[in-house]
């Protein structure tokens, strides 16, 4: 996938920004990220898909292991389950764990193409984030 991270500011012309400035940035980034995708994503779903995906966001383990039971019994098998808890780090009985793993494989079957729509929204978040360079930078001052 992607990494927000020095590397991802330095392609969108943003590693002068001073490091304080830097963690503020990345993490306003991955909010609106995760609002766009989220809301791209919502879109043809049904209320009762709203409801469960929401349910396995919320990490309600009931939800997650019957989706979990329904879709994939043989979950700890998964070459995904085992590279996101070698990702992690985190005990494979682990609840936060089977929670990353319901919600991506969930989307998988749901939203195939929501990798597409990842890809997409980042690469119109960064034109705009280009497009407005150097107003973040305060390269736009009109000089004195």
């Amino acid at each position: 996938m992607f990494q927000l991270d020095d590397k991802f500011l330095a392609d969108i012309g943003l590693n002068e920004l001073p490091e304080e400035q830097k963690k503020a940035f990345l993490q306003h980034i991955y909010d609106e990220l995760e609002l766009r995708v989220g809301t791209k994503l919502s879109d043809g779903m049904s209320d009762e898909q709203l409801e469960e995906f929401e349910a396995i966001i919320d990490r309600k383990d009931d939800v997650i292991r019957t989706w979990l039971e329904s879709h994939v019994p043989d979950y700890y098998n998964d070459e995904a389950f085992s590279r996101i808890q070698e990702a992690t780090g985190l005990d494979v009985n682990d609840a936060g764990l089977r929670a990353e793993y319901t919600a991506t494989k969930w989307l998988e079957v749901n939203r195939p193409d929501y990798r597409d729509v990842v890809a997409g929204v980042l690469d119109e978040l960064k034109t705009e984030i280009i497009g407005s360079r150097d107003k973040i930078l305060g390269n736009d001052q009109p000089a004195a």
